[in-house]
């Protein structure tokens, strides 16, 4: 029945405070799965008290149980343990505070966890997270690497040793967050948010070394593996060894097998590409000097062909003046003379003919030269 109240008629503190412890009560015994965010055993005391956080989110509520049920968990409880309780949700009116009566803890075992693992690992599959068709690729040569590892660690360590052994000018904006427990999904990915909105960052690396599954379950966390999803900024996932893969290897836009491996993949090897373009410059060189070779032989090749062209259309032309010369001399009137022939004209200068072209003077022309004579009558 829903509480009336109106500015004139407010109501009480405890009213709130009984109605409230009244409404939960009547929820009954329920399952709840969390992680142990903080415990502490006190020597003595009948009831413990434990906090049991959300992974995925920044919320958690206070755990009391009876030192037997915390004794029967198996294995002993501790932070950072994923479990399962049954109890019942009780609000203490005097404090206004909600916590959970534990009848029975269960932890969660390491088959449950993988099986849990496998369940979401299928669903991100089916929404498309996964797909290589968005993934982002990495530039060549980034301006600023964002780092996220945990604090003073040895894949901080790795990654900026190596990548700045490579690439010495490099940059980095380094988080140093909290990489395993109960408050590494919420700090990475604040971490991560934080990054992606820097505009001179152009490629994230979260980075982590090795350790088991329970160690690395933070980075199989849905909130973490949407929040990879969602970046703007490439992001590559270097979490553990080679035979480590947590979810946010899948979503990633590059995996790396260890930090090492992802100082590699970030930023080219200075030497590398130094080498390189050395390489290709002799390699430009070899190749030009060859062409510069092979035209001027070309050339060559051309001047001695045009010049036995010429040569020999020269002595074609020679060959054949050679010949029009002897036809021209044997068509020549000179060559007629020198074969005892004159030429005779009269005093007009007229060839004779006939007799009657023919004058008193007379001009005879041989082959030796010419001479006159006179006309007889008789």
């Amino acid at each position: 029945m829903a509480l009336e109240t109106s500015a004139e008629s407010p109501a009480a503190v405890r009213t709130v405070s009984r109605l409230l412890a009244d409404w939960i009560g009547r929820l009954g015994g329920i399952w709840v799965d969390g992680q142990v965010a903080e415990f502490r055993r006190r020597p003595g005391a009948r009831n413990l008290y434990l906090t049991l956080r959300d992974p995925d989110v920044d919320m958690s509520i206070t755990v009391v149980a009876d030192v037997s049920v915390i004794g029967a968990v198996e294995p002993p409880l501790a932070e950072g343990q994923r479990i399962i309780v049954f109890g019942k949700p009780e609000f203490w009116t005097g404090r206004g505070t909600l916590s959970l009566r534990a009848k029975e803890i269960r932890a969660v075992g390491l088959g449950e966890l993988l099986a849990q693992l496998a369940r979401l690992r299928e669903l991100l599959t089916a929404e498309g997270l996964f797909s290589n068709d968005r993934k982002k690729p990495l530039p060549f040569l980034p301006r600023r690497v964002g780092l996220i590892c945990g604090r003073n660690s040895a894949a901080m360590h790795d990654v900026l040793v190596n990548a700045r052994e490579r690439w010495p000018s490099i940059q980095f904006i380094v988080r140093e967050v909290a990489v395993q427990g109960v408050q590494a999904v919420f700090a990475v990915s604040e971490a991560l948010v934080e990054l992606d909105a820097l505009p001179d960052v152009d490629v994230i690396v979260i980075a982590r070394g090795g350790g088991s599954v329970e160690d690395l379950l933070p980075f199989s966390n849905e909130t973490l593996v949407r929040a990879v999803a969602a970046c703007t900024t490439p992001v590559v996932s270097a979490i553990g060894h080679e035979q480590d893969a947590p979810l946010i290897d899948f979503v990633a836009d590059l995996r790396a097998s260890t930090p090492t491996d992802a100082a590699k993949r970030i930023v080219p090897s200075l030497a590398e590409q130094s080498a390189l373009v050395s390489s290709l410059r002799a390699r430009s060189h070899r190749v030009v000097v060859g062409q510069l070779d092979r035209e001027s032989q070309r050339v060559t090749d051309l001047r001695r062909r045009s010049r036995t062209v010429v040569l020999n259309a020269i002595t074609s032309r020679e060959s054949e003046i050679g010949h029009l010369s002897a036809r021209v001399r044997t068509l020549s009137p000179a060559a007629t003379l020198e074969r005892g022939y004159a030429i005779v004209t009269n005093a007009s200068g007229v060839i004779v003919r006939t007799p009657d072209d023919a004058d008193s003077a007379l001009d005879i022309r041989v082959s030796g030269g010419r001479f006159t004579a006179t006309r007889s009558n008789s």
